[in-house]
């Protein structure tokens, strides 16, 4: 079987060689230039330049000359061997020969997402050696693995979040085909393969699209990164929003991905009156509608409204939001830090992880202190769990850490097990962080690398720095931070895999492995059943007691971190998983908690 996403944009095999396609609205001249000879690229109306050059083979190199000077690399560029300034390499999508013909996906109720950064989940950092820990994952209960960004970015190490081509693949983790083989690979295996795209910015090096279409960008809309990209500006057409909008489908189609992270969505600035949000969903969901695709939001605003369910309880437009609330609760439990935007969940932690346990979202139009007490969120109660994402650690929560410590270097042993549970038991859908499932000992710390821009370079270090100057901790030293343009920073991060096979790693490890046999046996056919509306309660200071209840039974998870034993009635519920030490009733002492399952009533 062979996949390819026809587009307006780039580069596509004709019959007679072919086509190049740029949207330069701004630019006076555009010359195509091939493997070093020029070409011309015709204006043919709207902003559009295109052409079809005969004779032009797989693995020609080829940009466009503007004005006569600059030569830019293809935006929507299928790969950049040499990085994000050098020409864009010409791509057969068909070469590629996939063997998963029969796969159309798992349904969102079995995910447990495994997120991870290609070039730091094993020591060689590409496509192909984390093909080779794929097993792994699957025995330990991984349904999906979330990759963070792949879209070109310069240098050789970054997180993902500065890419500048979102069409291109980054070379440091290997060419194309080496990453369809490792999403057929998992597809073999029974692994779904989500990708982190970011349509909200491009990263601060490497992005030419100022030089000739100055109209995708807009000063009416600013980010933390500047001028907004024109969502909803005349002067833009449909062209960028098409140009996001056929990027997911690319991925969707020619990668045959199984779903898509949006970075930040609430930095995605668009005032017309259909929100790109809801186009981009509507236009997936009517794209593929025989396929299990999962659309999953980050999102600060907290909105509902991109949730939604059908009359059937499936997801109109997007499936889930990642549930920062529920992750800010139990990080204040844990660890009793009450800094930044953990001041906003420490006044009442318990309170706020009863909500978010039942409703989804701590915050549902409250004033939220972090935001000089701004409202913030929308009554989420009616959503089914499934539409949260939920998580212990994630990319950002460790990585912008000073020192990018895991939540195993800062909490007692003994709560991380009772979070992992719960974690790991409830209804909403899981996400583990790479190395989290057997606690690694390896930070994940901030790295990029903008070389040979050494002031480039030198503002990130020193925003580093400075960003943590106003810490205690870092007061009077910074230097202890790490330098994150040296390689050795991004060497550091990478996880060590036999690190699994020592103590206490391992005993983590099963402990994870058992927690997820017990969701898959338990939890997940009940939650593919009609949601029917969930409750919790604080019987005791420290003790929350929720119940989610289904067509076809109930799951119920009584938690006490609290300081005084706790002890209640079973109301004729299963236990499925205790950690208080007694199977027969409900005798919780401090940091200890049971899940219950029950029939339908």
């Amino acid at each position: 079987m062979r996949r390819a996403h026809a587009m307006r944009f780039g580069s596509e095999f004709a019959e007679d060689g072919v086509r190049f396609a740029l949207w330069a609205p701004t630019a006076a001249d555009v010359t195509l230039v091939v493997d070093g000879t020029d070409h011309p690229i015709p204006d043919v109306g709207e902003g559009w330049r295109r052409t079809v050059v005969p004779g032009v083979k797989a693995g020609a190199r080829y940009g466009f000359r503007i004005d006569g000077d600059l030569v830019v690399p293809d935006p929507a560029s299928r790969f950049q061997p040499d990085d994000v300034s050098a020409p864009s390499e010409v791509i057969d999508p068909n070469a590629y020969p996939w063997s998963d013909g029969e796969w159309t996906g798992r349904p969102w109720e079995e995910a447990v997402v495994y997120e991870l950064h290609v070039g730091t989940a094993t020591p060689e950092g590409t496509y192909a050696a984390l093909e080779r820990r794929l097993d792994d994952l699957v025995d330990l209960g991984v349904t999906a693995i979330e990759l963070l960004p792949l879209a070109d970015f310069k240098g050789t190490r970054n997180w993902g979040y500065d890419g500048v081509l979102p069409y291109a693949p980054d070379a440091a983790y290997g060419r194309p085909d080496e990453l369809k083989h490792l999403i057929d690979t998992a597809h073999s295996k029974g692994l779904m393969v989500l990708i982190d795209c970011v349509y909200n910015h491009f990263g601060p090096a490497g992005n030419y699209l100022h030089a000739y279409a100055k109209t995708f960008f807009t000063e009416r809309h600013q980010t933390p990164w500047g001028a907004g990209i024109n969502f909803d500006g005349a002067e833009s057409g449909p062209v960028v929003r098409d140009y996001f909008i056929e990027n997911a489908l690319y991925w969707l189609k020619e990668y045959h991905c199984d779903g898509i992270r949006f970075d930040a969505v609430h930095a995605i600035l668009d005032d017309s009156e259909t929100h790109f949000l809801a186009e981009l969903g509507d236009t997936i969901r009517k794209t593929f509608p025989d396929r299990h695709v999962h659309l999953i939001l980050e999102n600060e605003a907290n909105q509902a409204r991109w949730l939604e369910r059908d009359e059937k309880g499936q997801p109109i437009l997007h499936n889930a939001q990642w549930a920062d609330d529920l992750h800010h609760c139990w990080h204040v439990l844990l660890t009793g830090e009450d800094a930044g935007y953990y001041a906003s969940f420490a006044d009442k932690p318990v309170e706020h992880l009863a909500r978010c346990l039942a409703e989804g979202f701590a915050y549902q139009g409250e004033p939220f202190p972090t935001l000089d007490n701004h409202p913030r969120g929308e009554p989420s109660a009616h959503l089914p769990p499934s539409a949260f994402v939920t998580f212990l650690q994630n990319h950002d929560q460790v990585g912008n850490r000073a020192l990018g410590e895991r939540l195993s270097h800062l909490a007692d042993p003994k709560k991380l097990a009772l979070a992992r549970a719960g974690l790991l038991l409830a209804p909403q859908i899981p996400m583990l962080w790479m190395g989290e499932e057997w606690s690694a000992s390896a930070p994940f710390l901030f790295f990029v690398d903008f070389a040979p821009d050494e002031e480039l370079n030198k503002a990130v270090r020193e925003g580093r720095r400075r960003e943590f100057k106003s810490f205690a901790a870092f007061a009077d030293d910074t230097s202890v931070i790490p330098d994150p343009t040296e390689a050795k920073t991004f060497e550091d991060s990478k996880i060590d895999w036999d690190e699994a096979e020592t103590e206490p790693h391992r005993a983590i490890w099963a402990d994870t492995r058992n927690l997820l046999q017990i969701r898959r046996q338990n939890v997940v056919p009940l939650s593919k059943s009609r949601f029917l509306g969930a409750k919790a309660e604080i019987p005791a200071p420290g003790v929350v007691d929720c119940i989610w209840r289904y067509e076809d039974g109930w799951l119920r998870f009584v938690v006490n971190v609290g300081d005084e034993e706790f002890s209640a009635a079973a109301d004729g519920g299963q236990v499925i998983w205790s950690n208080s030490g007694s199977r027969q009733a409900l005798q919780l002492p401090s940091w200890t908690g049971v899940f219950l399952i029950g029939g339908a009533q």
